[in-house]
């Protein structure tokens, strides 16, 4: 991270408007959703419910651990390719960073990058943006901070800058999280986000590849527990928000790879037949009966750029490590 500088004349908050409140109806859309995936076969959540605060507390712990390799590989792309990555998004760019987190390698961007036009971090935790937009504010007291309050699969308003005009948007979507979405999920995203990015916009994008399935596996079910506390937590985010009794102890994490699709799905398996309640109705679970969590779809370079085509995006180029465990690419729209 970048070491704290003076504190910015301006707070925050006066830097950009208050991050929306979640509305009643988002409220009622998210529980038909959880309900109507509670309720199919196979049972499944979006992954988006493993993000509370305490979510993303364990996943910057996952961060850092041995075994989960993206993270730091990733870090390494960008810090050895830094000059070319810069060179190709330019001047002045308004850079937004959908599901943002703590923004950890948004600082190399942001240190490197010449005049850019603002940063809007985008997340669906309010209490872990509203920490990690206030640190970046003191870090970088020249650059307006526009954190947005919002699910990024969903339109949201994008902010403009009030002291800089932008040179064009860029999208930066690190961590390989473009594969927590199935293939038609993930065209319409890297549409979504091409459609925003509008005229001269770019898209910087980090992608994990195939490679050998124990390495992969290893990541996603770690030797201290913390990823399994990470997939639990899911249970007891319903459980706060939605008034369920999930009862965390009769679950267990599982990760499987799935080689025909090349992926792994997190899941959390019955351990025991059980009912749950959760709004009013009653979910029965039955021993062993798993339910899908999540899934991280692994590409190998040409099929993700044949992915990004069909969204309507060109490949500029492209930086890997020399294991090839990891991917970092630079897109423009058509």
């Amino acid at each position: 991270m970048a070491a704290p500088r003076r504190r910015p004349r301006e707070p925050v908050e006066e830097q950009a408007p208050a991050p929306p409140a979640a509305s009643a109806h988002s409220h009622d859309a998210d529980l038909a959703e959880l309900l109507a995936g509670l309720r199919a076969r196979p049972k499944h959540v979006p992954s988006r419910f493993l993000y509370d605060a305490a979510g993303s507390v364990l996943f910057d712990r996952i961060c850092e651990l041995p075994e989960y390799y993206p993270t730091r590989t990733e870090t390494a792309i960008l810090r050895e390719n830094l000059g070319a990555i810069v060179a190709s998004i330019g001047e002045r760019a308004l850079l937004v960073e959908p599901g943002s987190g703590s923004s950890t390698k948004t600082r190399l961007l942001l240190e490197a990058l010449p005049a850019p036009a603002a940063y809007v971090p985008v997340d669906i935790s309010r209490e872990h943006l509203s920490c990690a937009a206030a640190q970046l504010a003191v870090e970088h007291p020249g650059l307006e901070i526009l954190p947005v309050y919002a699910d990024f699969t969903r339109t949201f308003p994008l902010p403009l800058p009030r002291r800089r005009a932008p040179a064009r948007i860029v999208f930066f979507f690190p961590g390989s999280t473009i594969g927590n979405f199935e293939r038609d999920a993930a065209v319409r995203l890297l549409g979504q986000l091409r459609e925003a990015a509008g005229r001269r916009g770019g898209l910087l994008v980090g992608v994990d590849l195939v490679k050998a399935p124990e390495v992969i596996e290893r990541a996603y079910d770690d030797a201290a527990g913390v990823t399994a506390a990470f997939n639990l937590n899911l249970l007891a985010h319903l459980n706060r928000r939605f008034g369920a009794d999930f009862d965390l102890a009769a679950f267990r994490h599982r990760a499987a790879w799935d080689p025909r699709h090349e992926r792994i799905e997190m899941q959390l398996v019955s351990v025991r037949a059980q009912a749950v309640r959760f709004a009013g109705t009653t979910l029965r679970f039955e021993a062993g009966e798993p339910l899908r969590t999540e899934y991280c779809h692994k590409y190998r370079i040409a099929d993700f750029g044949v992915l990004a085509r069909s969204a309507g995006w060109s490949s500029v180029d492209v930086w890997t490590d020399a294991a090839r465990l990891f991917s970092v690419h630079y897109l423009v729209g058509d």
